[in-house]
């Protein structure tokens, strides 16, 4: 992957030369690691994790999600979001694996499609250059809440507020008090 690549997982960024940010994964590598479990299943499930202060807003309450379609081990479509960003964190199984759950203290191995809320664009996705690997201890607060009890072969919607993303500072292309929507696919879990 390009160094000038947003890595919309990590928690800091580098300046280079006369103010360029490039983001980098700490961990980040490609690897050859295959998905080797069996397909998944398609779910309509919520299940949110997050920190006692904060609470899920069920995904069929929250009608103005944004609509993940397109096939297990394939990337995904995201329509654009409308209305207002929900407050706070929440997860949608898209697909359920059936390999591996994903615990705080997991490696991952992920193709996943990053969408800013207010603009409905895509700002990253793996998709089109090679997944990604890194410790998810090492990774936003709304990925570290929101990914473990995830199965290898699994689909997941993640819709993450600014508080639990890049805040009110932002971040290269992600601008300040942003709300992040991820479609996050795991491949292996180590």
């Amino acid at each position: 992957m390009s160094n000038r690549t947003l890595r919309p997982l990590q928690r800091s960024f580098v300046i280079i030369g006369a103010g360029i940010s490039v983001l980098t994964l700490a961990a980040c590598s490609t690897t050859g690691t295959s998905n080797n479990a069996a397909p998944s299943t398609p779910a309509t499930q919520t299940s949110p994790t997050m920190s006692p202060s904060e609470s899920a807003t069920p995904a069929s309450t929250a009608s103005n999600l944004p609509t993940v379609t397109g096939a297990a081990g394939k990337a995904p479509t995201i329509a654009a979001p409308t209305g207002t960003p929900p407050a706070t964190l929440v997860t949608k199984d898209i697909y359920v694996g059936t390999g591996a759950a994903a615990t705080a203290a997991s490696t991952l191995t992920v193709q996943y499609t990053l969408m800013a809320w207010s603009t409905g664009k895509i700002v990253e996705t793996s998709w089109t250059s090679a997944p990604a690997t890194f410790p998810l201890s090492g990774v936003i607060a709304g990925w570290q809440q929101g990914i473990p009890g995830m199965k290898v072969g699994g689909r997941r919607l993640l819709v993450i507020p600014p508080a639990l993303g890049y805040g009110a500072s932002g971040s290269g292309p992600i601008g300040a008090n942003e709300t992040l929507i991820f479609v996050v696919d795991v491949l292996a879990i180590k």
